[in-house]
Formats: C-alpha cells, structure tokens, sequence
C-alpha cells in the first residue's frame, strides 16, 4: 500500500476522518497490518471478505472457521483467529447493546434479537434466557446442540441453570434447520414439561419461541413473524 497516496492509506485515512470512513476491505486491512508477497493487506482483505460466496462481505467472515480463513494465501493461523475474536468481539457489544432496550415481554423482539445467530445453523441448537424480576436478561446459555432432527433437553437441566443463575423467569428458544419454524408435537410436549416445572419451582416459562429461516413463531402466542412484516405476529 506504499504506492497509495498517503492520505488514501487506511491507517492514515482512519487517524485523519476517523474509522467511521473506511469501508470494510479498508477496516479489515488496518487488523491484518500486512498482506503477503506481491498482495497488500488490502487486498487480501477483499479476497477474504469475497471467501464465503452465499454470505460475502463482514457477514461472511462471521460464518466462516479459522480454518476457512487460512485457505486465503498469506493468512496463517494467528490472523484468522484474531479476525474470529474481532467478529465474536463485535457481535457481543452489539448485542450487548441491543439486549438494554429490549422488551423480553415481546416475542417479536426476542425473535429479532436471536435470528442471526440461529437462523443459518445446521443443526438443532436450544437456548435458554434468565430474566430478573424486572424481566431483564441476567444470560443466556446454549443447553445442547443436537441433530438436525432434535435437540435433547431436559426441564432438569434448564431449571439446574435457572436456578444457579436465581433467575426469576425463563424463555425457551431453538431452531429448526429446515427453515420451517412450525412447531411439532414434540416441541408442543416439551414446552408443557417446562411449563410444568417452572411452575412448582416458581419460575414460569414465559415463552418457547422457535426460529426458522427469517421466520420464528411464539409458542405462547401461536403466531409466526417474518422478517420484514409491519404486522407482528400473524396467527
């Protein structure tokens, strides 16, 4: 990046109009410091946002393993793991953010809060979300990762969990890999057990809400949402 000019270089360009300013290869390039022989950071930086094909761009990256990153050409080991903490790094404070205003009393905004990270999973994952008394999240754990057919949980560990954490309430989630977030009736029986145990424990299940592919549908409510809709919940 020597023959750039001076003011267009992304480290410099950052110190001068601030981060804000540089696009995303630019970004990537000011972490990775140095590309390899013959190719600038920046552009490997581009390669590696273009790497993952159905999902390119800062997404991609986020989607792809260490080891997929160290298929481009001059980045080893140290730098996809640094470029895998800063993703992890950055989806954290965004949700960290995201997670203060959030109304976990509203199925559709626990449904948004959680799509990205559910939707594109390949196998059944089932998280489970402690509330304080004020309905505010104390955490959030991932209970199993099962197949693509069914995820294996239990009210006793759920409750072991919600117990340690003294959480006051708990919502259910996981998805389905098939895209379809309709609930089966194992999904319905489960969330019965849960409902059950919670009750004598003094815990209640506030709602078991099931993601699909940009879709998710409330137990509580028996409603879909879609990404996209004005109408919240359609039933």
């Amino acid at each position: 990046m020597k023959s750039m000019p001076k003011t267009e270089r992304p480290y410099e360009k950052c110190l001068e109009r601030g981060a804000e300013s540089l696009s995303d290869a630019e970004l990537l390039s000011v972490i990775l410091r140095t590309g390899t022989h013959g190719e600038s950071a920046l552009e490997m930086s581009r390669k590696i946002l273009s790497l993952n094909g159905e999902k390119s761009g800062l997404l991609g990256i986020y989607h792809l393993s260490a080891e997929e990153l160290m298929r481009v050409r001059g980045l080893g080991k140290v730098k996809a793991v640094q470029l895998k903490c800063i993703v992890e790094l950055s989806r954290r404070i965004s949700r960290s953010r995201f997670s203060e205003g959030i109304s976990f009393q509203d199925p559709v905004a626990v449904a948004q809060y959680y799509m990205e990270d559910m939707r594109h999973l390949e196998q059944e994952n089932a998280i489970l979300v402690m509330l304080n008394s004020k309905g505010k999240l104390i955490r959030d754990e991932v209970l199993s990762k099962g197949t693509v057919r069914a995820s294996l949980i239990s009210p006793r560990e759920i409750f072991i969990e919600a117990v340690k954490h003294q959480a006051v309430s708990i919502i259910l989630l996981h998805n389905h890999p098939s895209g379809n977030p309709d609930p089966s009736e194992e999904d319905i029986r489960m969330t019965e057990r849960v409902r059950r145990a919670g009750a004598m424990l003094g815990i209640e299940l506030l709602d078991h809400i099931i993601i699909g592919d940009c879709q998710a549908v409330s137990m509580r409510e028996q409603g879909a949402w879609q990404c996209g809709l004005e109408e919240s919940y359609k039933g």
